[in-house]
């Protein structure tokens, strides 16, 4: 009889532990098969809002190309179709990479991409942000993301000789290939020793072709310049509908340079400021600059706008020192994309060249926009292949959700 209740009560904590263990575990896998679904329809979500963003223009069509704050958050150009993007609503984003730049003078912060001696410092007064993003779209408080646009195409450019004559090494190369064979366009921009006569710096451009070897590669030789200048190259490579861009700077004179910012984008105004005002440096001195602005045309060449009527093109600006001599403004003369070029000048042989792209794609800046993927539980990612005013781009999005969730054992 003992025996027999003993062997009972054996069974039944058996049985219980065996129905405990089943429930565990048919829990756990519930809870996996509704993260998958999750998951699932996460990765759904972040094609469709991929797409939500790259084919529709927001509202104002032109909010790219004003100050107003737009009511619609969308990324492609009004004038096109299909996932070709507007490279001035680009410009507009408030980057998520790199400081942003406190300017004095006009007591602003602005959003900064910075390559090299490329400037592009928007004021966050006209800088959409984040957070108006994710509301516009509205994801605000359920999901976040991460939009990353960047060339598909890598155009890069080192100094073989410095002069006599100045030899310049291109290499193009797309994702993990060099382009052989490809069609290369370039503009030199050489400023010239002494000045041309006058305190502001004179320049000169030069404008040529060439084609890539079997490794993407080409050498490109400047007889005219057999003294060391500063300059820039500006080169658009091309092959069967991809197009890239690069450029490289040479500078006789880095202490004191000029920087551009963003000041209007409805009136086209940018102010041109001092470094010493902005960054800081060494031996602050008087600079007189000269800007020039060049479009790529049709057949992927650099053609110089005229600039004379427009206010600012040359001007002079110290370190704060004399407030009407603090920054100057220039004004873009025209709404097409291209490239502000200035040549700075301390004395006759202490130059230098800054550069800003006017459209993101000029000069092939990439762009990062949105929050920090990094730590998050899950994170869904598509991509598209992209056209920004010709120059090929890959846009990239990555999405997480906000609620938080994860298999319980």
């Amino acid at each position: 009889m003992v025996s027999s209740t003993i062997d009972h009560m054996v069974a039944t904590v058996v049985f219980l532990g065996a129905l405990l263990l089943f429930v565990g575990l048919f829990n756990q896998t519930i809870q996996t098969a509704i993260l998958y679904q999750r998951h699932r329809h996460l990765a759904t979500k972040c094609s469709d809002l991929l797409d939500n963003i790259l084919l529709n223009p927001g509202y104002p069509l032109d909010w790219g190309k004003s100050n107003c704050t737009p009511t619609g958050f969308g990324l492609q150009d009004p004038e096109f179709t299909q996932y070709k993007l507007s490279p001035f609503s680009l410009m507009r984003l408030r980057s998520s990479v790199g400081e942003p730049v406190y300017y004095s003078k006009t007591d602003s912060y602005y959003s900064n991409i910075t390559m090299g001696y490329g400037f592009l410092l928007v004021p966050f007064s006209e800088a959409v942000n984040y957070s108006a993003a994710t509301r516009l779209l509205g994801i605000n408080n359920t999901y976040g993301f991460q939009l990353t646009i960047t060339p598909l195409v890598t155009v890069s450019i080192k100094e073989s000789q410095p002069k006599n004559p100045l030899i310049l090494s291109v290499n193009v190369t797309g994702m993990g290939f060099p382009l052989a064979n490809a069609n290369v366009s370039y503009c030199l921009l050489t400023v010239r020793e002494g000045g041309g006569g006058g305190p502001y710096p004179s320049y000169t451009l030069e404008y040529g072709a060439d084609l890539t070897d079997d490794k993407g590669s080409v050498l490109l030789s400047f007889p005219s310049v057999k003294t060391e200048v500063s300059y820039v190259l500006i080169v658009y490579a091309y092959l069967s509908g991809l197009v890239g861009v690069g450029y490289y700077e040479h500078a006789t004179y880095e202490n004191s340079y000029v920087v551009p910012f963003i000041a209007d984008f409805g009136e086209r105004r940018v102010l041109i400021a001092h470094s010493w005002d902005v960054h800081g440096g060494d031996n602050p001195a008087e600079i007189a600059y000269n800007a020039t602005f060049v479009l790529l045309t049709e057949d992927y060449t650099l053609r110089e706008m005229p600039m004379e009527n427009s206010t600012g093109k040359i001007g002079k600006i110290n370190f704060g020192q004399d407030p009407e001599h603090a920054y100057k403004e220039i004004t873009i003369p025209t709404y097409n994309p291209g490239i502000l070029i200035i040549s700075y000048r301390k004395s006759a042989q202490e130059t230098g060249v800054v550069m800003m792209p006017w459209g993101i794609s000029s000069m092939a800046f990439p762009v990062t926009f949105g929050g920090d993927p990094f730590g998050k539980e899950w994170v869904a990612t598509d991509i598209r292949q992209v056209i920004v005013n010709g120059i090929a781009y890959q846009a990239k999005l990555a999405l997480w959700s906000l609620e938080g969730y994860g298999v319980i054992g």
